[in-house]
């Protein structure tokens, strides 16, 4: 089976939010639920600095990347920041197909660097990203990156 990717657009916001609270559902992780999430990607898909995109139909997977720009290139640097693939759908190929979609949309926006975030628990991930060309590591001085987090939120 060919797995179809396509770039998300605001109509697909509820979908899209479905899964993105199904992935957060999955891993224990805090959500603001499909209502909430599904207005903010309304909002944010409308935009240039938000794009997500959607594999097969029914959407089955998703990756939502947003822009930023950066003082060290004349391009945006990309964050993506959620990937997510279905359980049932989770060794198919989808998930390579989404981020190499991905990849595609990033080049044709002349983004200069992707960057991802990884649990340092999640070993299948690391390596689903380093199968498909992401490094943990400073390409210069080969040292390893670290993402370092402070929440601002009321009551953190």
């Amino acid at each position: 089976m060919t797995t179809v990717t396509r770039r998300a657009t605001s109509h697909d916001a509820n979908r899209l939010a479905a899964m993105l609270h199904a992935f957060n559902t999955e891993f224990d992780t805090e959500t603001p639920g499909v209502e909430v999430l599904a207005e903010r990607l309304r909002t944010l898909l409308a935009g240039d600095s938000t794009f997500a995109v959607l594999a097969d139909d029914p959407a089955a997977g998703v990756a939502l990347v947003t822009l930023r720009p950066n003082v060290w290139s004349d391009g945006p640097v990309a964050l993506l920041d959620e990937m997510y693939v279905e359980p049932e759908q989770r060794g198919t190929g989808i998930g390579s197909a989404i981020l190499q979609h991905m990849v595609e949309i990033c080049r044709e926006l002349d983004v200069a660097a992707i960057e991802i975030n990884v649990d340092e628990s999640d070993a299948g991930a690391m390596r689903f990203y380093e199968r498909h060309g992401f490094s943990g590591v400073d390409p210069n001085s080969g040292e390893r990156a670290f993402y370092f987090y402070r929440s601002l939120e009321a009551g953190d």
